[in-house]
């Protein structure tokens, strides 16, 4: 299943048929872990007597690592497009969705190494890491595999947390929140940092540019608001995401959905 959205949600395209097709609980990590795990995530779903069901989402700027019924145990870097897998039958993921940059200590090199790759858990984790997946798959107690995901974490986790994660976090839900910074170099004049420094922190702990963390938060927003229904005022919504002109804005949402936002209004 799509790895990178399932904070509450957001990022699942068309979440009405996506909420009717599969169930997802989302549990904060245990204290121990919460300076590099946002939030660990459990998707399930029962289509034994449906049609398979292809979802697509608009990723996050973070690393999950998953573990899926069938036996994939993997870590997903940030996937720059838009990201789309097909379920069927029966079936189960538990998934660790870190902050941004809270994979960094565990990685132990650059998170852009990760960008649009899935990699098995054991590449990173070491060979034992195998088992311990396969355990957290087998294992039917949601609780209890929720657990066995942390005790993993655990086993790898460095002894202090790196302070440079708690400043890349801070940085990505600045961007998040205001709608006004479409620019990196007044991203950078607002932080007191200059864009060099910028862009060198995001490759080594959250893979992408923080020109792409932009543009990525404001078309989750339009996709959110464009699912909300057909009666929007794109030229309002385009001023309030920061966009100079409504095309610019149906541009960067065309390409980035493959759909205008009304059309995609239309098909939610």
């Amino acid at each position: 299943m799509a790895e990178g959205a399932y904070g509450g949600g957001r990022g699942i395209l068309r979440r009405r048929t996506a909420l009717d097709r599969f169930a997802i609980e989302r549990r904060a990590p245990s204290p121990d872990l919460a300076a590099f795990a946002d939030y660990l995530w459990i998707l399930t779903w029962d289509l034994r007597d449906r049609e398979p069901h292809r979802q697509q989402v608009l990723t996050r700027p973070v690393v999950n690592l998953t573990f899926t019924t069938g036996g994939r145990a993997r870590v997903a870097g940030v996937v720059r497009d838009v990201f789309g897998e097909t379920i069927a039958g029966r079936g189960r993921v538990v998934g660790v969705c870190f902050r941004p940059g809270g994979f960094r200590p565990f990685l132990g090199g650059p998170v852009s190494g990760l960008t649009d790759r899935f990699t098995p858990v054991e590449e990173i984790f070491g060979p034992s890491a195998r088992a311990a997946a396969d355990a957290i798959i087998a294992e039917p107690d949601r609780d209890r595999a929720a657990a066995l995901a942390e005790d993993l974490l655990r086993s790898r986790a460095p002894d202090r947390p790196d302070p440079v994660i708690a400043e890349v976090a801070a940085i990505v839900d600045r961007i998040a929140a205001d709608p006004a910074l479409l620019r990196v170099d007044d991203l950078a004049a607002a932080l007191g940092i200059g864009a060099r420094r910028l862009q060198r922190i995001f490759a080594e702990y959250v893979g992408v540019g923080p020109k792409w963390v932009i543009r990525r938060h404001r078309m989750q927003e339009a996709a959110e608001r464009a699912a909300a229904g057909t009666g929007v005022d794109w030229a309002t919504l385009a001023a309030e995401l920061g966009y100079a002109d409504q095309s610019h804005f149906t541009r960067d949402f065309t390409r980035t959905l493959g759909i205008s936002p009304a059309q995609y209004a239309r098909k939610c």
